[in-house]
């Protein structure tokens, strides 16, 4: 049975200024899948989420998440997708708890439901014990953590994550990196993972992308890409070196 695709572009471009940063795009991403989206500072990642999400419109091309078009209907993506931006914007004054019923009464959640939705979440990400302490007393990682609990409070079908683990330690970072995958597992939620931490997405990703110069350069399962550029089989590489034969040849 074909996977049914939740995300898609074809020939996404967009031009800042005479500059193009994402020059013809055309990927998909199916569902419960996550892909990886790998490229340089400057190739074009941050701008193609930015499309997906209805915050900046294309130059030409389409784009679709769950057969809609951000440009088109920002709101309904927005209400269906969650973001986790590599720098997430909490009130530091409220506790977890308030600051996830507010996610609630955004998204015009009942309030007995919310509540649920709020343990649950807590639980899942490991913040149930410190949903008291106000969120200006959290680390970086428990402030990631509570953004994926915001994933849940809204019962995200898709999840666009940006550098989730940029500047946490090695224990914060294990655990992001299974609350993702569990996320996947549990959830069936399609994720599309942007980083740069390369050990890290190959880990968990069924596929990626390699981005460079706003061209998608590369894009597959690790295996297939590592045969074609390396000629290596499975488990002989690293996406690192798959990473940077192509990035060596654009």
């Amino acid at each position: 049975m074909e996977s049914k695709a939740i995300i898609q572009t074809h020939d996404l471009t967009k031009i800042y200024n005479g500059e193009i940063a994402v020059d013809h795009l055309s990927f998909t991403v199916t569902e419960g899948e996550i892909f990886g989206f790998l490229g340089p500072n400057g190739a074009g990642k941050t701008t193609t989420l930015l499309m997906l999400l209805g915050l900046t419109e294309p130059t030409s091309g389409t784009a679709s998440v769950l057969g809609l078009d951000p440009t088109r209907d920002p709101i309904k993506v927005k209400s269906k997708i969650g973001y986790l931006q590599e720098n997430m914007g909490f009130y530091m004054d409220l506790n977890a708890v308030q600051m996830l019923r507010f996610v609630a009464d955004l998204n015009s959640i009942d309030r007995s439901e919310a509540d649920d939705r709020i343990q649950s979440a807590l639980e899942s990400v490991g913040l149930a014990t410190e949903s008291s302490k106000e969120i200006a007393a959290y680390s970086r990682g428990m402030r990631q953590r509570l953004g994926l609990a915001e994933l849940l409070i809204k019962d995200s079908r898709v999840a666009f994550l940006d550098e989730p683990t940029l500047g946490l330690d090695p224990d914060a970072t294990n655990r992001m990196m299974d609350l993702i995958q569990g996320l996947c597992r549990n959830k069936n939620m399609t994720i599309l993972l942007s980083s740069h931490l390369l050990h890290q997405v190959q880990k968990i990703c069924h596929r990626v992308g390699i981005m460079i110069s706003g061209r998608m350069v590369a894009q597959g399962p690790l295996d297939r890409l590592a045969q074609e550029k390396l000629g290596i089989g499975q488990q002989q590489y690293t996406l690192e070196e798959i990473y940077m034969k192509y990035f060596q040849e654009a």
